[in-house]
């Protein structure tokens, strides 16, 4: 596996300061610190805090569309027992193994909400046609509900409920009372 270059250590480690500090803790230092390298590197790659924020959001969205592309299914779900399951599984993905990508996009989506109106806006049409395709009614309305639903579920288990072992079936037999 090839060493990541210094920018992408510098802004995972910049996500992980996100994710662990919120945008407010997010300076050069505390990122030169995160990435265990000498005081002074992350500003000579990005000048500013602004230049610095730029790179954490296309860092984020980069991994995302890689996350996605990991964890989506080889093809559109055949029926909603199949689509609740890949939603089952997304879910428990971003709050286990990705639970700091996760914790830093909250974090960011409520210092910059335009910075993820893009990213739900896809999910809702990807979604939606999922549920087309298997003739769901009100498909765009069902969509938005199971969005909204996958963002509580995962709001609470990166929070109140983090100390539980969150269950698969439990999340998809939700979306199945969604889509009912």
């Amino acid at each position: 596996m090839a060493m990541p270059d210094r920018r992408t250590e510098l802004m995972d480690a910049a996500l992980a300061v996100v994710a662990e500090k919120g945008m407010k803790g997010l300076t050069h230092r505390a990122v030169d610190a995160a990435a265990h390298l000498p005081e002074g590197t992350t500003s000579n790659y990005y000048r500013n805090r602004a230049a610095l924020v730029e790179a954490v959001l296309d860092r984020m969205l980069e991994l995302d569309a890689a996350l996605l592309q990991d964890q989506g299914p080889a093809g559109p779900p055949q029926d909603i027992e199949e689509l609740a399951d890949q939603l089952a599984t997304l879910m428990l993905a971003l709050a286990g193994r990705h639970a700091g990508l996760s914790r830093a996009r909250l974090a960011i989506s409520l210092d910059r909400p335009e910075s993820v109106t893009a990213g739900h806006f896809r999910l809702v049409g990807g979604l939606e046609q999922a549920l087309a395709a298997l003739g769901v009614a009100d498909a765009p309305a069902r969509a938005r509900d199971l969005a909204d639903y996958g963002d509580g579920v995962l709001l609470h288990l990166l929070t109140v409920r983090r100390g539980e072992r969150p269950d698969a079936g439990a999340i998809a037999a939700a979306v199945r009372r969604l889509l009912a």
